[in-house]
């Protein structure tokens, strides 16, 4: 696994494509080449699930919330739209045009629903554009979006229970709690030995995605509230993000990832390949009808290359499908597909954005 992780990050800089990306194709290939059973290796489930989640976190901690709060009202509408329409109209069309059942149709609009932090995060930072108006916007709509596929996820595929409202209470405890006691504590804690500060991080969260898969949730919706709320702490103590963001790029999310392109099966990819090209299609043209007219309304610039941007898909459509298929919501037929959908959707949108749609980069 490990020599995967070390030659995908190798692939990726040679190419210049993101590292998720050719861990997921090395995954599929090397689990289809030797016909691995995933679900036959427990520590391999146990570390994927975990890179998922701590990633979750990450991609909120990396949103500014000044800048939210500046756009507020153009993030919030597009951000509700680029999460609504996809996931209403790939659900039905998966329900009645493709005849999935009802429940696996919810998940694949569930997980058809998502923009990329990830994917956007990189992009704009590359280009410049994070520092400008247009990319912070992109960005707070963005967390808008995932938010509500991370809602859909948590809270559509669970019986209510006690234990629910232990997962809320627990989520708004930490909200109040966390930002307050890390922006105290974190400055007396630079510079020791044992990395305290990381430890408390990685309790926080999987102390809360343990309350959530008590409930029958998942636990990417409290960790990605999480990282939310501590973003200003961690923003002022960025080398804490950084030392985070290592021990999870480097370690635990290769698992998830690579663990995820072993679930694929190339077969099914090959059979499905029309349904791949048709819900690519309707996925992108639902960002598009939603999206679109709600960025010239309210940004007025730039609402293709936005538009683009927030149609592409990786990190939370990988974690929906991957949700479906241990719930036994989902089958590995449909697994693959959406997955390889998915993928798609983080290539395809990026790079006509960069290479037609780049707008001009102004600093705010």
């Amino acid at each position: 696994m490990l020599t995967l992780a070390l030659g995908a990050s190798l692939l990726s800089l040679r190419l210049g494509i993101s590292v998720a990306i050719i861990e997921i194709a090395l995954g599929m290939a090397f689990g289809n080449a030797l016909g691995i059973d995933t679900s036959d290796h427990e520590w391999l489930i146990f570390l994927a699930g975990l890179g998922s989640v701590v990633l979750t976190f990450l991609a909120g901690a990396e949103i500014d919330p000044e800048a939210m709060k500046k756009n507020l009202k153009a993030s919030l509408i597009i951000g509700t739209l680029s999460f609504l329409a996809p996931f209403v109209i790939c659900w039905f069309f998966v329900y009645l045009v493709l005849g999935w059942s009802w429940e696996a149709a919810m998940l694949a609009g569930v997980a058809l629903s998502t923009t990329s932090v990830a994917v956007v995060y990189v992009v704009l930072v590359e280009t410049g554009m994070n520092r400008t108006p247009t990319g912070k916007i992109i960005l707070s709509s963005c967390f808008i979006t995932d938010l509500g596929t991370a809602l859909a996820l948590s809270t559509l595929f669970i019986t209510p229970n006690i234990y629910f409202v232990v997962l809320i209470v627990a989520i708004a405890a930490s909200t109040y709690i966390m930002p307050r006691f890390l922006t105290w504590l974190l400055p007396r804690l630079k510079g020791r030995p044992g990395e305290p500060e990381l430890k408390l991080l990685m309790f926080s969260v999987v102390l809360l995605g343990v309350i959530a898969e008590i409930a029958g949730s998942h636990a990417v919706l409290p960790a990605y509230v999480l990282g939310l709320v501590v973003s200003s702490a961690l923003a002022s103590n960025r080398e804490v993000l950084l030392k985070m963001r290592t021990l999870a790029l480097s370690f635990l999310t290769p698992f998830f990832f690579i663990n995820a392109g072993m679930n694929v099966s190339l077969e099914a990819v090959v059979t499905g390949a029309a349904i791949i090209a048709v819900l690519f299609v309707v996925k992108v043209g639902a960002k598009f009808l939603g999206v679109l007219p709600a960025s010239r309304r309210y940004i007025g610039r730039d609402a293709t290359y936005i538009t683009l941007l927030m149609s592409t898909g990786l990190t939370f459509g990988t974690i929906s499908s991957q949700y479906g298929l241990s719930a036994g919501i989902i089958d590995s037929e449909q697994f693959s597909v959406l997955v390889m959908t998915v993928i798609l959707t983080a290539i395809i949108p990026t790079a006509i954005a960069q290479k037609w749609y780049s707008p001009e980069v102004k600093e705010e």
